[in-house]
């Protein structure tokens, strides 16, 4: 069994809760003081602003990779089935998967910024150190997301084997697909994590490409070995082009050259 041809991963367009949590980080609680504090993070809708990109992002993914697919999974959230609705692609049909569900945030879903730092200050001075296995209280660490998103890779070879393929679904999902696709070390995440370059984010409406099919000549390669990154609503925010993918080997050099990273405290 093979995996897809090509996997294409959307992110959902801009929901009520990026709005509210934006707004919060700049010192404007008011959303959480409303009926919004009491609404589940997975029924948050899209803005109007969300739904435009969402209509884009369908755009540019009928003109530049496909008009129809062989298999459409969405996350069961909210905001991802609004998203792929309004893409507006040909034929498709849909599949709910619970598993592309959101990062579970535990105690922290719908909370505003000031609420974390009073109850959870702690918590989150531990994810500084070591965001990849953190897990926020009651929540999800990426590493347990990643565990999850292996179920769908399993599937993906499983039922969809030189196929064409498309999910949507969110931000922390794709970055669990990146892990685990790319092999990605927890080195890696954390320098792409802590990046100011937009180009190493996920932004809202976010496309990931990946595919077996070499870009230049058309030759089936039999694991991913090309991704690109694509904001239809601002290409700006993306590096828009066929990148290699490679995958990480260490020598006992390298793995021992890593480890001095960390000083040693108890002799």
């Amino acid at each position: 069994m093979v995996m897809p041809i090509d996997l294409v991963l959307v992110r959902h367009g801009e929901s009520e809760g990026n709005v509210a949590k934006i707004r919060s980080k700049a010192g404007d609680n008011s959303a959480f003081a409303t009926e919004f504090s009491r609404r589940l993070g997975s029924q948050w809708r899209l803005t109007q602003r969300g739904a435009e990109q969402a209509s884009k992002a369908g755009d540019w993914i009928r003109e530049n990779i496909s008009l129809v697919f062989d298999k459409y999974y969405v996350s069961e959230y909210t905001r991802a089935k609004e998203t792929a609705g309004l893409l507006n692609l040909l034929e498709a049909e849909w599949f709910p998967s619970f598993y592309l569900r959101e990062r579970e945030w535990g105690e922290m879903d719908v909370t505003s910024e000031r609420e974390k730092q009073d109850r959870f200050a702690d918590s989150l001075r531990r994810r500084e150190s070591d965001g990849f296995f953190w897990i926020p209280p009651n929540g999800e660490s990426l590493a347990q997301l990643c565990l999850r998103i292996d179920r769908v890779l399993d599937t993906l070879q499983r039922e969809c084997s030189d196929k064409r393929v498309i999910a949507v679904c969110h931000g922390e999902v794709m970055w669990a697909f990146r892990v685990q696709l790319e092999r990605m070390s927890q080195q890696r995440f954390r320098e792409l994590d802590i990046s100011k370059r937009p180009y190493d984010k996920i932004h809202n409406c976010q496309i990931l490409h990946y595919t077996r099919r070499n870009p230049e000549n058309c030759k089936i390669t039999p694991y991913y070995m090309w991704m690109r990154s694509v904001c239809p609503s601002d290409t700006s925010l993306s590096s828009n082009i066929w990148m290699p993918i490679e995958r990480p080997r260490f020598s006992n050099e390298d793995l021992l050259e890593e480890v001095e990273l960390t000083p040693r405290i108890i002799s």
